[in-house]
């Protein structure tokens, strides 16, 4: 029954990055999460809400959660992006291709038009890349900037 009510996990793709946006599992649904995220290749989750579920069982698992939390509905602060940005360079320079898994409290915005409110609106017109995820291509000595 709570796996008929919960939203279904969305991969995003660029280059070599993976991304897996997904629901807020409770311990009742903690099994069919985890089961989502084998499917993915998920090794990394980052909560950026409150705590709902035990991470024990994932960690058993071999999948790492993050704590990042952040107030619902706004923009994550500086210190956040900067975590979110160092664990991106760290997990797909080591494992191109690898998937890192996040979620937020209700998970609805990638699922449902107008989701992102104003205050997320203005952070991401105002923001301006630092190319901090920028990997060395070891083809050529240029620099390939990923993302952000």
């Amino acid at each position: 029954m709570a796996r008929m009510n919960r939203p279904a996990p969305v991969e995003v793709c660029y280059k070599t990055m993976r991304f897996l946006i997904t629901h807020n599992p409770t311990n009742a649904t903690l099994s069919a999460f985890i089961e989502d995220l084998k499917r993915y290749g998920a090794t990394t989750v980052v909560r950026v809400c409150e705590v709902t579920y035990d991470k024990t069982l994932l960690e058993k698992d071999g999948i790492t959660v993050l704590d990042w939390p952040f107030e619902d509905g706004a923009h994550p602060p500086t210190k956040i992006v900067d975590d979110w940005l160092n664990l991106l360079r760290t997990r797909f320079n080591d494992d191109p291709g690898c998937c890192v898994a996040v979620h937020c409290i209700a998970g609805l915005g990638r699922k449902r038009r107008g989701a992102i409110n104003s205050k997320q609106l203005t952070y991401l017109e105002k923001y301006r890349p630092k190319q901090r995820l920028r990997f060395k291509d070891p083809r050529n000595h240029k620099n390939k900037c990923c993302i952000m």
